[in-house]
């Protein structure tokens, strides 16, 4: 099959969205496919230099991102970046010759602003939500832009392993949501030696607005991570965040190492490296996902996982689809997460191994992604 996948690596300018784009090429690519990488920008490119702290809508810049990431593994030449009125990447003849013979496109995490004739012509399009709850909840909401998107796409994915139950508040407008998992390319996460020292975490202060849906508001991290801020006074253990949105000593003034988000995850080698030099994860997820219920788990932790490092995550819904107890911890409050910190310290060895064999059993490229194609293309 030949398979177009679409993402956001050159807008973000992050190693942590390229890999998370990475793991379906090069997944689908052992798996005997061929792949294509393909980010549209729709009416034109608006991109953030990191480095000169500028933005700019040419594309010389984000592309030269996507090449840097992609050309380490061998798609250097299967990728284009465009917009309304110039592409670069692979000539436009070129990739307009693959959508013609294309089996599937992938559109993950966000729709297409702009469709273009040649995006009919892959046989499926699928849409991946990995944002589950606020997904939904801005459809329901009526955006239009994002309601036409989505409409384009025959088959909806969802990380949201609980999204349409009874007990989940989301809607599940859009759907029916096929549920799918964040793979990971185990060949390139491989078992990291030494223990660390540090649990740590990468993380977006508040990447969006918060939304409302039947009254009730779901917001970001802002919103969820007070409550576990004096956590590094209450123990021993060393805790680094990689973050982005906040002023650094509204964590350093209660006993967190910070370091710069931006910098951790600046190249895909060096968000693996941060990853493989931690000791276990320490995860507060958006308040939306806390209070949804949706089962939502990242792409991220999945990394931490393959590499043989522990996961303590505040619990959005997991223990109904993932086994928690050894190399996946879950808690509820302070009290948890600092419950959970000593049972990992406590015999750091087995949950080291537990951890990646979950990664193995549940998010395997050669787990999740037969399934994905299948149901895509049924």
């Amino acid at each position: 099959m030949t398979i177009i996948v679409s993402g956001t690596i050159g807008l973000s300018g992050l190693g942590g969205q390229a890999w998370a784009v990475l793991q379906y090429l090069l997944g689908f690519r052992a798996l005997g496919h061929d792949v294509y990488y393909l980010e549209d920008c729709g009416r034109s490119s608006w991109v953030y230099v990191w480095e000169t702290e500028e933005w700019t809508h040419e594309l010389d810049y984000p592309a030269a991102y996507v090449h840097a990431c992609l050309e380490p593994f061998g798609l250097g030449d299967r990728w284009i970046y465009r917009d309304n009125y110039r592409s670069l990447g692979m000539p436009l003849e070129r990739f307009l010759g693959v959508c013609a013979h294309a089996d599937l496109l992938l559109m993950r995490a966000t729709p297409f602003w702009t469709w273009r004739p040649e995006y009919e012509q892959p046989r499926r399009r699928a849409f991946l939500d990995v944002d589950p709850g606020f997904t939904q909840i801005i459809l329901a909401n009526g955006d239009r832009g994002w309601l036409e998107g989505v409409a384009h796409a025959e088959r909806r994915f969802t990380y949201g392993q609980h999204i349409g139950e009874p007990y989940c508040p989301a809607p599940d407008t859009g759907g029916p949501w096929l549920k799918t998992r964040p793979p990971v390319f185990l060949p390139e996460w491989p078992v990291v030696s030494g223990d660390g020292t540090c649990f740590t975490s990468v993380m977006r202060w508040q990447g969006y607005k918060e939304v409302t849906w039947n009254g009730a508001a779901y917001g970001q991290r802002d919103k969820e991570f007070p409550a576990y801020l004096d956590l590094p006074r209450r123990t021993s253990q060393k805790f680094l965040i990689a973050q982005m949105g906040a002023k650094p000593e509204l964590l350093t003034g209660h006993g967190w190492e910070v370091a710069l988000g931006e910098v951790v995850s600046r190249t895909p080698a060096s968000y693996r490296e941060f990853i493989g030099e931690s000791r276990a994860e320490f995860s507060v997820p958006k308040n939306g996902y806390v209070k949804m219920r949706g089962g939502w788990f990242s792409d991220r932790s999945a990394c931490y996982l393959a590499s043989g490092r522990p996961v303590l995550i505040e619990d959005t819904g997991l223990g109904g689809w993932l086994p928690v107890g050894e190399g996946l911890l879950t808690f509820r409050n302070a009290d948890e997460a600092l419950a959970g910190v000593d049972a990992i310290n406590a015999d750091y060895s087995r949950h080291r191994q537990a951890a990646r064999r979950i990664a193995e059993e549940h998010f395997a490229t050669d787990q999740v992604l037969p399934k994905l194609i299948e149901e895509a293309m049924g």
